[in-house]
């Protein structure tokens, strides 16, 4: 039986509201599981040891990681949504951007009525896509 790749994003503290902001904006979203650093653990107590969490029925995983190891995002790697009508782009593309970073769009990308590029407020990049 075949596996999916889930993404796994990992966070320099910030996961637990991530995680909530996410779930929050995108329609048919849960959090399925959120463990938290225990006293004694590795990792600052209680942040992130390990969330799973679901963004309209996407498995994704979130982690909080040590300030001295912590990777920051990129926009090499961004996480593609296509939006079924323009109210959905609209209101994704409002709170991704907010307090964010937009790196392109809303604009018409060819036979695309609209793309927008955006960082959010946590680093993580989007591509949000209204065909």
């Amino acid at each position: 039986m075949s596996q999916p790749i889930i993404p796994f994003l990992t966070f320099c503290g910030t996961a637990e509201a991530a995680v909530n902001f996410y779930v929050s904006i995108f329609p048919s979203s849960k959090i399925n599981h959120m463990t938290m650093v225990g006293k004694n653990e590795r990792g600052e107590e209680g942040k992130v040891f390990h969330s799973s969490f679901e963004l309209k029925g996407q498995p994704l995983m979130a982690m909080d990681m040590e300030a001295a190891y912590c990777p920051a995002f990129t926009w090499a790697i961004s996480l593609y949504m296509e939006c079924p009508v323009e109210s959905e782009f609209d209101h994704l593309f409002d709170k991704l951007s907010a307090e964010g970073n937009v790196l392109m769009g809303p604009e018409p990308v060819g036979n695309l009525r609209k793309v927008a590029w955006v960082s959010d407020k946590f680093g993580v990049t989007w591509q949000l896509v209204l065909k």
